[in-house]
């Protein structure tokens, strides 16, 4: 089982940054690949952006260029550092682990960027 907790979270004026931090715990290594989605409420929870184990970045159109996902193995810890914000980006962030056999999910923290 892998444990996820995600921290960073709060309010931004646009055009201003955050960085997101997601520590995890137990059976680390067996994650393939770790991330990030996000949420707002009444919708679907979409994908942002994710780091595999080899160090491959893969990003959602809407933040390329804009948000940056990176992984310290050494802490078992995953970041989103989030540039140039839009209000848009408000959302509850959740943190991602895949492992052959199953998912892992964080509690979410919540980013509000306001206009």
């Amino acid at each position: 089982q892998v444990q996820l907790v995600e921290s960073g979270g709060g309010l931004v004026q646009a055009g201003g940054s955050l960085r997101l931090s997601c520590a995890a715990s137990g059976w680390t290594s067996s994650i393939s690949s770790i991330g990030w989605y996000r949420q707002v409420p009444g919708k679907q929870r979409d994908f942002i952006a994710a780091v595999s184990r080899d160090g491959y970045r893969n990003y959602a159109e809407s933040v390329k260029g804009r948000f940056t996902v990176s992984r310290d193995d050494a802490k078992n810890t995953v970041f989103l550092q989030m540039n140039s914000l839009k209000a848009d980006d408000t959302a509850v962030y959740y943190c991602n682990a895949q492992t052959s056999t199953n998912t892992a999910w964080g509690q979410g923290t919540q980013v509000t960027v306001a206009s």
